[in-house]
C-alpha cells in the first residue's frame, strides 16, 4: 500500500518521526533511517524540533518530543471528562468541599469539570476557569513530574518552591494554604494516562477555617482515591 499522501513535507516528516519511535537518532542515524539527503533530514528535525513533536537527549541525539504525550493526552479527554463527572460530584459528597479537575495547557491551567459544594460559603471554580500554572495545589501537581527543564521554567516567579515540588513527589499529593486566593486551601492529587504520564489534576478546594491550615491531613486520601479512578477510567479505555 502506498504510505505517501502526495504532501511531500509532511511525508518526510512522518518519515523522521517513525524513525525516532525506535529509539535515540544522530542525524547521521537519521538519514540511513529515512534515506532523505542529509540537509532535508537536519531542516525537518530542527523544525519538528521548534514544535516540540523532536527533542534531544543528553548526547544530543534526537528523540521523540513531549508534544506528542501532550496530544495523546488531548485525544483522551474526552475519555477522562466522561468519568470525571460521578468521580468529582462523589468527592465532593465526601468531602463537603467543592471539587475540579484541571488540565495544563502552556503556561495555564484550565478547569475541565466541576462539582460545586450544595450551600455554604465555597471555593467556586467555574468550568472553563483560566488559572495561573504559579500557584495552588493543582499547578504544583501538573508541574512536579514534569521534564527537569520545564520544571525549572515552571518554578520561575512561581508561590511554591523546588523542594516543595519534591514533596509532592514523595507524597503522591499536593496541598496549599492561601497561595491561589487569600483564605483559600486546596489538596490535589495526580490522573495519569495510559503512558503513566499526569495528564490532570483533581482537587479539592474550600475556606481555610475548614479545611484548616493542614487540609492534605483532612483530605488527601479521598483526593488519591477519586485520582486513582480516573487514571483506571483512562488505562481501561
Amino acid at each position: 500500500m502506498d504510505n505517501t499522501s502526495g504532501v511531500g513535507v509532511l511525508d518526510k516528516a512522518a518519515l523522521v518521526l517513525s524513525a525516532l519511535e525506535s529509539g535515540p537518532a544522530t542525524l547521521a542515524g537519521l538519514v540511513a533511517a529515512t534515506g532523505l539527503a542529509r540537509p532535508t533530514a537536519h531542516r525537518l528535525a530542527v523544525a519538528l524540533e521548534h514544535h516540540r513533536l523532536v527533542t534531544r537527549d543528553m548526547q544530543g541525539r534526537f528523540i521523540l518530543g513531549p508534544r506528542l504525550a501532550e496530544l495523546s493526552a488531548a485525544a483522551g479527554e474526552d475519555r477522562l471528562l466522561a468519568a470525571a463527572g460521578p468521580v468529582l460530584t462523589h468527592l465532593r459528597d465526601v468531602t463537603g468541599e467543592s471539587a475540579q479537575l484541571y488540565r495544563r495547557q502552556g503556561e495555564m491551567r484550565i478547569c475541565v469539570a466541576a462539582a460545586e459544594r450544595l450551600s455554604g460559603l465555597r471555593d467556586t471554580v467555574p468550568v472553563g476557569s483560566t488559572l495561573p500554572m504559579k500557584a495552588g495545589s493543582a499547578a504544583q501537581v501538573l508541574l512536579a513530574w514534569e521534564e527537569p527543564e520545564r520544571l525549572h521554567r515552571g518554578l520561575q516567579g512561581a508561590r511554591f518552591t523546588a523542594t516543595a515540588l519534591s514533596g509532592v513527589r514523595r507524597r503522591g499529593w499536593a496541598q496549599s494554604i492561601g497561595e491561589r486566593e487569600p483564605g483559600v486551601a486546596s489538596v490535589s492529587a495526580p490522573v495519569r494516562g495510559p503512558s503513566n504520564r499526569v495528564v490532570a489534576s483533581v482537587s479539592v478546594s474550600g475556606p481555610i477555617e475548614r479545611l484548616t491550615r493542614h487540609p492534605g491531613r483532612m483530605h488527601a486520601q479521598a483526593i488519591i482515591e477519586a485520582a486513582n479512578r480516573l487514571t483506571e477510567a483512562l488505562r481501561r479505555s
